[in-house]
């Protein structure tokens, strides 16, 4: 136990616990912290692996090569395995508004992502993110995650911050004062600007809005990264306008969780990455993310129209309570229903209902089966609206096909992003993307289906993102930079959760160092919280 208090103490030493791990005699300073011996070594620029040793010295990466003669405090034997950058999640759900609603403060370990290999997430997604953003990264950098985090500011959060829930466009000094607050979030090192165009307040937005909102974050080196408006029938000229976006403010641009929702719509990601080809032809710097799975998860109110949700909560439970503007919204729910959902209640899961966990887990036409009435569009419409009416609930959305996920991962400008957090273990009935994302790329889509190779995986999940967000010490394997690092088995390395089951570990992932210190160490937590707050710098 000793023994253990006391490397948790040295400053930069890798092996935050030891486990097991046993110094060599020393009798001069050791060029290095740590050894990682004889791993298969993949850079994460997608080049083909080389067996070496990688040292470490603090928090850097200081040589690979062979490292036999070379002098190390400590020594690990990774023979067998793959030595790879530690993941890179461009689009997490760790933050929430505060510090008191972030998953990231209540559950700083952060197991679900360390377990797949993941170093590093970056949250302010969907248009949502903490404001000030300063305050919110200061206070989490005094007391640290074991993952490195980063941040978008939203649009959402700075549209509500000036204009509320309002249904129109801003006026002059509202656009002002909406860049001003940008501008203050950039300064306090956001990576960019992040969108939800399919919430409120996002859906909202006229373009031209967002184009000088972006501009400001272009004035800071930054990224727009955008949740689109409309992911199934509008899917083109959402992307478009992505496009646009980018292409007028003078920034890189990135649809994130790209996909196509519905099936009539099934198959159109030809279209839409050839719109992103194009705009990249052009001179556009355009990308785009995905996660591995025919299902998307949010809010219940994704099925509700935006009209009905303008002015708040409040202002939708109002309208709720009146017989006019109900029939509406049941109609609206019922169309989207048939157009989006494929015309089947099943589609839509009840993941996390508070005003009524037994709902959790089951469909809608689970639940008017139960209830004994008929599963239609416009009794599941009924349904959505009075569980709204009762603290509302999350939902997966079983609405996408195997097709078109293949075919967004294939393509060489996307990199993969979970959309997913750091969720309560045992808590709802949450997408397995939390749990399982990453490590499900490598056991599915390399090893069973071998849609891409090992080495294209890996850079998709880190210096692919790496590059996007602008880190260029982070996401690679080579000398100088950080020192974020995960070992895992190729052959066992695979994701267990499961839409019935989704509170499962992944598998396979031996080792993870975090800045230079482990935070996983044979399979094992070591409680070490070595992660950094990332200020994005123009």
């Amino acid at each position: 136990m000793f023994l253990s208090l006391r490397i948790c103490g040295m400053a930069g030493l890798v092996l935050g616990l030891a486990l097991g791990v046993q110094a060599q005699p020393v009798r001069q300073p050791p060029e290095f912290t740590l050894v990682l011996e004889g791993g298969t070594v993949y850079d994460g620029l997608g080049n083909p692996p080389v067996v070496a040793d990688v040292g470490l010295a603090g928090d850097r990466i200081a040589a690979i090569g062979d490292l036999a003669g070379r002098h190390a405090a400590f020594r690990l034997d990774v023979r067998g395995l793959a030595v790879v950058p530690g993941f890179i999640d461009i689009h997490s759900h760790a933050d929430g508004p505060a510090p008191e609603t972030s998953p990231i403060f209540a559950r700083p370990l952060a197991e679900n992502y360390l377990r797949q290999g993941v170093t590093t997430v970056i949250g302010g997604q969907d248009g949502a993110s903490p404001y000030p953003l300063g305050p919110y990264l200061d206070r989490l950098a005094a007391a640290p995650a074991a993952v490195n985090f980063g941040a978008f500011v939203g649009h959402g959060t700075v549209r509500a911050a000036v204009m509320g829930e309002a249904d129109r466009a801003p006026s002059a000094e509202e656009l002002a004062r909406m860049e001003t607050l940008v501008a203050r979030a950039m300064e306090d090192g956001a990576f960019g600007l992040s969108s939800g165009l399919e919430y409120t307040p996002g859906a909202f937005a006229p373009t031209e809005e967002l184009v000088a909102l972006a501009r400001v974050a272009a004035r800071h080196g930054g990224l727009y990264i955008s949740h689109i408006r409309d992911e199934g029938g509008g899917l083109l000229e959402s992307v478009a306008e992505v496009i646009r976006i980018g292409e007028e403010a003078g920034l890189p641009a990135q649809v994130t969780h790209h996909k196509v929702v519905g099936p009539a719509r099934w198959g159109r990601s030809a279209e839409s990455l050839r719109l992103l080809d194009e705009a990249r032809a052009r001179g556009v710097d355009v990308s785009s993310d995905v996660y591995p799975y025919t299902a998307s998860s949010t809010g219940l109110t994704i099925l509700f129209p935006a009209w009905s949700k303008a002015g708040g909560t409040e202002a939708l439970l109002a309208r709720l309570a009146g017989s006019e503007a109900r029939a509406r919204i049941r109609d609206d729910i019922a169309r989207h229903l048939a157009e989006e959902r494929g015309g089947d209640p099943a589609t839509v899961v009840l993941a996390n209902c508070p005003g009524d966990t037994t709902l959790n887990g089951k469909s809608l036409a689970d639940v008017l089966a139960e209830r004994g009435l008929p599963v239609t569009l416009e009794n599941a419409a009924d349904l959505a609206m009075s569980i709204q009416e009762r603290g509302g609930c999350t939902g997966v959305f079983h609405s996408m096909s195997e097709e078109d996920v293949q075919r967004i991962l294939r393509h060489p400008y996307t990199m993969v992003s979970s959309d997913g957090g750091i969720p309560a273990p045992g808590v709802g009935v949450p997408h397995p993307r939390n749990y399982g994302a990453f490590a499900r790329v490598l056991a599915r889509y390399v090893r069973e289906l071998g849609v891409l190779t090992f080495e294209e995986a890996i850079r998709k999940m880190t210096s692919l993102p790496a590059w996007r967000l602008g880190l260029t010490d982070r996401g690679v394997l080579r000398e100088g930079a950080f020192a974020d690092i995960a070992v895992l088995d190729p052959a066992a390395v695979a994701d267990r959760a499961t839409f019935t089951d989704p509170h499962r570990y992944a598998e396979g992932v031996v080792h993870v160092l975090v800045n230079g210190r482990a935070v996983l160490y044979d399979g094992k937590l070591t409680g070490v919280r070595p992660g950094r707050v990332l200020r994005h710098a123009p």
